[in-house]
């Protein structure tokens, strides 16, 4: 063990910013500091749990160098593997451990990945309204912002709400896709209808278009609510409209739903938010069932085993698209943009910026320019934490929606 490089302290943070991010401080007996996003939206306090309960006993006097004996010590050892908790803190870790690492080598962390691969990650905004004219001036809102690439969300007549368009608001006032998860003691209820949103959505991509012409990059979110043959219907009826993809279409965790959809469009498709390890991963991949992997550092294991994904995902010519909306803390958007930077097979990044407070917490060295995210040139990550700022925000209880179909049953939100 180099001398100094013992881990000395294990802090788990819970503040709540503009919304609840859960973060794990490391430092090491020379006072190199590591910082790791583990927050899981609407479970945080699972996660933070497992960390301090089971994970920081674990962790003080290891070798903060040692990051792949680590990762497969806290993966393998549990025994209970995989679990979007699980995953989280071992997480959580791993980034640490690459932050003091690339802190010690006096280096941006995408250094110690190879170094960078592209001048920046191109980044998409997220568009949304209630009708035409409010989905077009959020589009030139976020054109106006720099952003080069637009995800494209919208209301759905008869529908009360629906995930992604700001301008629905909660009973609290907040933006709806700025942060859906509501401070609530209890969730609340949306309702859905599939028939509804299939006749609505290709109409408003064709409009989009007419609008704004062939050449901008254009999104959408499905958020699992399909069958597959719902999703493949969509994604045929969309292919006009040459989306750059069509997100989480239908429920993945059954993998082989996505040779139905694949079977009848050639529209893009990104799946993976909500997936954990590679093993979600392995007959999609496989089989080139998708386009783009879309999940987060925060949720997938850290660096070492979200680059592991991506680089088994290059074999087949898929790319990635990282989840980065504000349920990913800077610390975790910050991991995410020196992965970006580093690997071949970038394909995008979600980017949704963060409020003020936020802001005042998590100090970030990362900058957004002409529509490209760059980590920026700080040794480590890039991102300070300051407890005196967060002190000011305690946690407060938060739920994200639950969907219900027109006669009550429950659905996928």
């Amino acid at each position: 063990m180099t001398t100094g490089t013992a881990i000395r302290t294990v802090e788990v943070l819970v503040s709540s910013p503009d919304r609840n991010f859960v973060t794990l401080r490391l430092t090491t007996e020379d006072g190199v500091v590591g910082l790791g996003d583990a927050t899981l939206n609407g479970r945080e306090l699972s996660v933070a749990s497992y960390l301090k309960d089971h994970v920081a006993p674990l962790l003080v006097g290891r070798d903060a160098h040692r990051i792949e004996d680590t990762w497969q010590y806290l993966y393998r050892g549990a025994y209970w593997r995989r679990g979007p908790v699980t995953m989280a803190a071992i997480a959580a870790v791993d980034v640490a451990l690459w932050d003091i690492k690339a802190k010690v080598a006096g280096l941006p962390l995408y250094q110690l990945l190879g170094g960078a691969s592209r001048l920046g990650a191109l980044a998409y905004g997220h568009a949304s309204g209630r009708d035409l004219p409010e989905l077009f001036d959020s589009i030139r809102h976020h054109l106006g912002q720099g952003f080069k690439a637009i995800r494209v969300q919208t209301s759905v007549p008869g529908l009360n709400a629906v995930y992604g368009v700001a301008a629905q608001r909660t009973s609290t006032g907040a933006r709806y896709d700025y942060e859906p998860a509501q401070r609530t003691v209890v969730p609340a209820e949306e309702d859905w209808d599939t028939r509804s949103y299939l006749r609505h959505v290709p109409t408003v991509f064709e409009a989009v278009r007419n609008e704004f012409g062939p050449e901008l990059p254009l999104l959408h979110d499905g958020h699992h609510r399909m069958t597959p043959i719902q999703a493949a219907k969509l994604g045929k009826a969309l292919e006009p409209y040459d989306l750059f993809w069509l997100e989480d279409c239908t429920p993945a965790e059954n993998q082989e739903a996505l040779r139905l959809v694949r079977q009848h469009t050639t529209t893009p498709l990104a799946i993976g938010e909500v997936f954990n390890t590679v093993w979600d991963y392995q007959t999609i991949i496989r089989e080139q069932l998708i386009d783009y992997v879309r999940s987060a550092v925060t949720h997938t294991g850290g660096i070492t085993a979200l680059r592991k994904i991506l680089d088994f995902a290059a074999q087949y010519q898929i790319k990635s698209g990282i989840h980065g909306p504000t349920d990913i803390s800077p610390v975790g958007m910050a991991a995410a943009l020196h992965l970006d930077l580093a690997i071949h097979n970038f394909g995008i990044q979600e980017y949704m910026q963060h409020g003020a407070r936020t802001n005042e917490v998590f100090q970030q060295s990362f900058t957004f320019t002409d529509g490209l995210l760059h980590p920026g040139e700080q040794p480590g990550l890039g991102v300070t934490y300051d407890d005196d700022a967060a002190a000011a925000y305690e946690y407060q209880p938060a739920y994200l929606p639950v969907n219900r179909l027109q006669d009550g049953t429950v659905h996928d939100w």
